[in-house]
């Protein structure tokens, strides 16, 4: 296995609809997606998150929490939809809207 580089780092990254939250830390020997985000404080801050398993991955690919990163890995937990987009495009075609998408003919 590679050496670490001294002074590696790893992010990472909360997104809410109004602001982001992106913490830059020291890449530890070993450390893994869970620990990293232990280690950021986001949980702390953010109670939405409290009771419920994290979805959480890399670079958009999902990964388990026992993920050992490496140096430069953004580290993602994400959020629940909000609302189900099948549910949602069923209610706009009742009522006769559309999600806004321009048909090409």
């Amino acid at each position: 296995m590679a050496r670490e580089r001294k002074g590696a780092r790893v992010e990472v990254a909360y997104v809410l609809p109004d602001c982001q939250r992106v913490i830059e830390l020291p890449l530890g020997k070993g450390m893994t997606a869970l620990q990293a985000i232990q280690a950021s404080g986001i949980l702390a801050n953010a109670p939405e998150l409290a009771g419920r398993p994290l979805d959480i991955g890399i670079y958009g690919k999902l990964v388990e929490s026992s993920q050992v990163l490496k140096a430069g890995d953004r580290v993602e937990i994400y959020r629940p939809l909000s609302d189900d987009l099948r549910a949602r495009r069923r209610r706009l075609a009742a009522q006769g809207g559309s999600t806004g998408r321009k048909r090409s003919r």
